[in-house]
């Protein structure tokens, strides 16, 4: 055969070659190839849904069982429905080219009928059908189908690297916003403890509730269920830091689920505990320094508020208490929930806990051991009923004992509530020698009339000593920080006819210890008012001499 006769023979076939060719590009081209990827794309979109709110899902987990909120989009969503979405865009693409392309267009013109079915209409027509547009249609649905998967999985791959990126983003945000919240409640001093008796334990993230459903949400933080917000089962959002106002939700001990106070999880929390014997004049030193502070606010020296409306109602009662009977009833009921007042000087602010405990409570070493509120102590109020020293009894005159024995004297002396106290102190805190004790004589109306005793001046340290309490002294500014004295009368700050004078002056100590955490009150109790140095004598304001206190 010749080369003539062969290429004669083999034009037929490439002719019907170059124009199947020529069908399935143009087709490819100019048809399918844009119309596989509007499909693919159209069931992308699909996938992402249900847009309807309120629609099931599958895809979508309950919430959490950890926390009655719904998982952030970002932490498991985000891949699943990429996933899916990419997955069932793919799917529909392929399925599409099998039925209608391959299994009717494509079969019909390899039957000789058109896509539609309808029989061609002559036997040429049928061939043409057959054997030209049947491999044209096929081979152009084939290379649309593959140009369409390769440009979607471009693209799909293009958007997985988007998201990845606003994955790590949000999972980079997490450990950021956390870290700068606990920076800044490092650098604030903030370290918040539940003030509730039978608990007085640490609250690294306090329990929120929802103001909407009342659901508690133990994991209100940026977190993997959300970085800024938590959708709430309600469907309320919840802020998640302090910035954002998590602030103003009500916020639950994790322990003991009592409330806590606004300020606690914002406000650097001091700790003051009033120790003393049953009798020596806590309750009513406690009500004395609360009337002091405010007083000082009625000066526009401070801002002072109650934490709570218990503690508002806690105070209020102590006081018609002591109009009415001018004594405060022995404290009772076990370990003490802390009375807590903020405490506003400047631009700082405080939230100050007043623990007054039963005078039982420091009775004996295990007792001391239960009060475990001690372990958060930032300074002690050493409460002295130096009328309960056997020392100091002895030395009064038979009309003094009897002034002595109506004031209601502690059973326990000061040395030995001091003796009792300190060891256990030094175990439950472990930093015993960083606090700082602010030591109160109590009941001073009272030893201004004993005649027997010599008058308490201007260094209640150097009194304490010449009435036979030397060692006490001596043991307070070896064992704490500093150390500083005052005398006081809870009757003349108290009660009916308060004096303001005697008021502020029993809010000094208080004062002084948060002088200590770094509020700027030493400048309102005079020279020396700071926390710093062995300081164990009080000093009269401007250099005038401290006047006498009359008989409450």
């Amino acid at each position: 055969m010749t080369l003539v006769s062969a290429l004669t023979l083999a034009f037929p076939l490439f002719a019907l070659l170059g124009s199947s060719l020529a069908i399935a590009v143009g087709l490819c081209l100019f048809r399918l190839l844009w119309r596989f990827l509007g499909i693919g794309a159209g069931a992308v979109w699909r996938g992402l849904g249900p847009w309807q709110a309120g629609r099931p899902d599958q895809r979508v987990p309950a919430v959490g069982g950890g926390d009655p909120a719904h998982l952030a989009y970002w932490w498991r969503q985000l891949r699943v429905d990429a996933v899916s979405a990419a997955g069932y865009g793919m799917r529909v693409i392929w399925t599409a080219f099998r039925d209608p392309w391959m299994e009717r267009f494509v079969r019909n013109l390899f039957h000789g009928r058109r896509p539609s079915g309808v029989r061609g209409s002559s036997p040429a027509s049928r061939f043409v059908l057959a054997v030209c547009f049947g491999p044209g249609f096929a081979l152009g649905a084939l290379l649309s189908v593959v140009l369409a998967t390769v440009v979607l999985g471009l693209v799909h791959a293009v958007f997985a690297v988007l998201l990845g990126l606003v994955w790590l983003g949000c999972a980079a945000a997490v450990p950021v916003l956390r870290g700068v919240e606990r920076g800044w409640l490092l650098a604030r001093g903030v370290r918040v403890k539940c003030p509730y008796p039978g608990c007085y334990r640490p609250v690294p993230l306090a329990v929120h509730r929802c103001p909407n459903c009342r659901a508690e949400h133990r994991a209100l933080r940026p977190g993997r269920y959300g970085v800024l917000w938590h959708a709430c089962a309600c469907g309320h959002l919840l802020p998640t830091t302090r910035l954002a106002g998590r602030g103003k939700l009500t916020a639950l001990c994790p322990h003991c689920t009592r409330p806590l106070p606004e300020t606690a999880g914002t406000t650097r929390v001091v700790h003051a505990p009033l120790v003393g014997g049953t009798s020596s004049g806590k309750t009513m030193l406690m009500a004395a320094m609360v009337e002091g502070l405010h007083a000082w606010a009625r000066r526009g020296d401070l801002t002072v508020e109650y934490a709570s409306a218990e503690d508002r109602r806690t105070a209020v009662d102590l006081g018609q208490e002591l109009k009415q009977t001018g004594w405060a009833h022995a404290t009772t009921g076990g370990q003490p929930r802390a009375l807590m007042l903020t405490v506003t000087r400047g631009r700082r602010r405080r939230l100050l806990y007043l623990y007054d405990p039963m005078g039982e409570s420091v009775s004996d070493a295990e007792r001391v051991r239960a009060q475990r509120y001690l372990a958060h102590a930032d300074g002690v109020v050493l409460v002295a009923d130096v009328l309960a020293d056997p020392k100091v009894r002895g030395r009064l005159s038979a009309d003094d004992a009897r002034r002595a024995g109506a004031a209601r004297p502690s059973a326990q002396g000061p040395w030995e509530t001091y003796q009792r106290l300190i060891g256990e102190l030094s175990a439950l805190t472990g930093r015993r020698g960083r606090l700082s004790v602010a030591a109160v004589v109590t009941k001073r109306d009272v030893l201004d009339q004993l005649t027997s005793l010599p008058v308490a001046g201007a260094r209640i340290d150097t009194w304490l000593a010449e009435i036979g309490l030397g060692g006490l002294v001596r043991a307070l500014g070896h064992d704490f920080r500093s150390a500083r004295y005052w005398a006081v009368s809870a009757h003349a700050a108290t009660g009916t006819g308060p004096l303001e004078p005697e008021q502020r002056r029993a809010a000094e100590p208080v004062l002084w210890l948060l002088a200590a955490s770094g509020l700027r009150t030493g400048a309102l109790i005079g020279p020396g008012g700071g926390a710093g140095g062995k300081e164990r004598g009080t000093r009269p304001r401007g250099g005038e001499r401290e006047k006498r206190y009359s008989p409450a």
